[in-house]
């Protein structure tokens, strides 16, 4: 086993095991969570794995974008935004593109990108108390990039519904819409993550990669210039005066105050 500050990586038997591993914090990302994440969805199908599980240490999946960063994009400058969406950017594109099947095991919160990261695996299995929601608007934030695979992957609409809203929603919705795959008793999360990477191990590595790839190509060229808008929305809504105010009001714990003034574009 790979144990970093932030997350544990297990190769056995053909099953890369990724643990988010910040327990204490609700798992939230921290940049270097976010890179050793990317660095591992990206090799791990040159480390021999066949099958990906992705889960979160302790009772949560993921609570997004830790409260002590987003403190710290106050003093940022143009330049570091930028690095920091394009962060964001490859870690989503690391698991969007994996080329082996991925399986996130989710109980408690999976909030803003870590509903992004739960629901872009392949199969998502969930614990009835799990939760979802994309929040980012309720920080003045845009949620930019997890926007163009979620169009991809529930439709215009419902995507609409999800991020204008940044309402919080249950297992069961998410799996009405197609979000999680199946809902687990919590007691059984662990052993049914266990028994579908089973399943898929059974199956031919070849054709596995060859659909995962066949599936990606027939949305490529949309997506490829979707994320590309998306990468430059995150980077320039991070200096608004509402992310600001947002940011500020959330940790401050009072009702933010918009500027009705206050727009990303002229």
């Amino acid at each position: 086993m790979s144990t970093t500050p932030t997350i544990q990586i297990e190769d056995k038997n053909g099953v890369r095991t990724i643990t988010l591993n910040r327990p204490e914090r609700k798992n939230a990302l921290v940049p270097e969570m976010m890179d050793a994440l990317a660095e591992s969805l990206e090799g791990a199908d040159a480390a021999g794995a066949r099958v990906v599980l992705l889960q979160g240490e302790g009772a949560a999946f993921c609570s997004g974008l830790d409260l002590a960063v987003l403190r710290g994009m106050a003093s940022y400058t143009t330049e570091q935004h930028r690095v920091e969406a394009e962060r964001v950017a490859r870690l989503f594109r690391a698991l969007w593109a994996c080329d082996v099947p991925t399986i996130a095991v989710v109980r408690g919160p999976a909030i803003a990108g870590g509903t992004g990261l739960a629901t872009m695996c392949d199969f998502t299995v969930a614990a009835p108390d799990a939760t979802f929601g994309y929040t980012e608007v309720r920080i003045g934030f845009v949620p930019a990039l997890v926007s163009a695979y979620l169009v991809v992957q529930v439709g215009d609409k419902v995507a609409r519904g999800l991020l204008l809203s940044g309402r919080l929603f249950g297992t069961d919705e998410a799996l009405r819409l197609g979000l999680v795959s199946e809902i687990v008793a919590a007691e059984e999360l662990t052993a049914r993550g266990a028994a579908l990477c089973g399943e898929l191990l059974r199956n031919s590595p070849q054709s596995l990669r060859a659909t995962k790839r066949l599936l990606r190509e027939q949305r490529h060229e949309w997506l490829a210039s979707a994320v590309a808008l998306a990468l430059e929305t995150n980077a320039a809504s991070r200096e608004t005066a509402d992310f600001h105010e947002g940011v500020a009001s959330f940790v401050e714990k009072r009702t933010p105050v918009w500027k009705a003034s206050s727009t990303l574009w002229p």
